[in-house]
């Protein structure tokens, strides 16, 4: 299904546990985490979302949102894997964007723009300074993925005062590695939600961590709101 009309779509919060639940039935799905729910320890403190199709009520697309301030920082999902300690000096509420994921059988485009339009409403009520969470590469094998990591490395690093340092027992330095990027396959490597987080100025730590648990390899990856180029956040506010 491509190219449908985004009024065909309702982007909510979740209202009830049932939602919640079909949330984390979606992300079990997406993340290949097998039949049960994928429930972590930090759904309870965050507001869940979805996108719906509206004649069926099929849910496609789900993210949570929790927020910071300074060093509650250390509470965020993120926190578990990388040390934020040069973020918890950000002026100004932090909000943490995670489980982000869509429908496998539903590859339309507008679904994740309707839900960057629902993310710029709740950063604008928030006065939101930075988003940021963990952009997620399939497997754990850094080598199949060399040309999107020295893309990151090269036009995409976080600015040396606000950069994660390392944290987890298994990491890719990729920063330190000397490949070219090959920018063809570098667009075909990035994950579309990492690409949307780039394209409006975003950056990533200068390591990617390996997490076995989930199968994936992932990098922080934050927004600072204000540098968002004007045009393109006129458009997210439109959406929203």
């Amino acid at each position: 299904m491509t190219q449908a009309s985004p009024g065909r779509y309702l982007t909510r919060e979740a209202l009830s546990s049932v939602d919640i639940t079909r949330a984390q039935m979606l992300r079990a799905r997406c993340f290949q985490r097998g039949t049960q729910p994928d429930i972590d320890a930090f759904d309870a403190s965050a507001r869940h979302f979805l996108v719906e199709d509206r004649a069926s009520g099929t849910l496609v697309c789900c993210f949570r949102l929790t927020l910071f301030r300074g060093a509650t920082l250390a509470r965020s999902y993120a926190a578990q894997f990388y040390d934020l300690s040069n973020l918890e000096k950000v002026d100004g509420a932090l909000l943490e964007l995670g489980r982000f994921c869509v429908h496998p059988d539903w590859q339309d485009p507008d679904i994740q723009r309707l839900a960057w339009g629902r993310l710029a409403h709740e950063v604008d009520r928030n006065n939101v300074t930075v988003l940021f969470g963990c952009s997620s590469f399939t497997g754990t094998d850094p080598t199949v993925y060399r040309d999107a990591f020295a893309r990151l490395k090269e036009q995409h690093l976080a600015p040396a005062e606000w950069r994660p340092g390392l944290k987890a027992d298994q990491y890719y330095p990729f920063a330190r590695d000397t490949q070219t990027a090959d920018s063809r396959r570098a667009r075909q490597q990035i994950p579309p939600l990492l690409r949307s987080y780039l394209s409006m100025g975003g950056w990533v730590s200068d390591h990617a961590v390996i997490d076995r648990e989930m199968n994936t390899l992932h990098v922080f990856t934050g927004l600072e709101i204000a540098a968002i180029p004007p045009n393109r956040a006129r458009l997210l506010r439109a959406l929203a």
